[in-house]
């Protein structure tokens, strides 16, 4: 299963498969027990919806789009879970977030310096993942790992 994440960004800005919402419809849906987690980065507010919960209950595997920043948190929250860090390049980041044109120019440069600065160690038992390379060699090397540790057979 996938975790549909929920964003304060308008739905057309979003490039992914999330559900864009208002700063105050994110704060109604957190109030209202919506999420299962929740945290804010890069000038916006991120949630993951609380029905992951019913899946993890029902014994299935459930993908997460989260922040290195709020990983002790959800790590708090679910013992089990596998963290794996995309890395990318500098280089190869800012000629995507230029690509994609949702942010300016500074607001990239602050976002390449935040992504400096959370840097994980070994120490966080985390997965690093080589997302420089072409999206079909990213998603292999993500199978690879999943069938691995015996999340997704092959």
């Amino acid at each position: 299963m996938v975790a549909r994440r929920v964003i304060t960004r308008s739905p057309e800005a979003l490039g992914e498969a999330a559900q864009g919402v208002s700063p105050e419809q994110f704060e109604q849906m957190r109030a209202g027990g919506h999420f299962a987690m929740y945290w804010q980065a890069n000038a916006l507010a991120y949630g993951i919806p609380a029905q992951i919960d019913q899946w993890l209950q029902a014994g299935k595997h459930v993908l997460v789009n989260g922040s290195r920043a709020y990983l002790a948190e959800a790590r708090r929250r679910y013992p089990d879970l596998l963290a794996i860090r995309l890395e990318v390049n500098p280089t190869v980041l800012r000629q995507r977030l230029l690509a994609r044109g949702r942010e300016t120019p500074q607001a990239i440069e602050q976002r390449l310096q935040r992504s400096a600065e959370l840097q994980v160690t070994a120490a966080d038992n985390v997965h690093v993942l080589d997302n420089s390379q072409t999206l079909e060699q990213s998603v292999t090397s993500l199978f690879a790992l999943l069938q691995a540790e015996g999340l997704l057979q092959a």
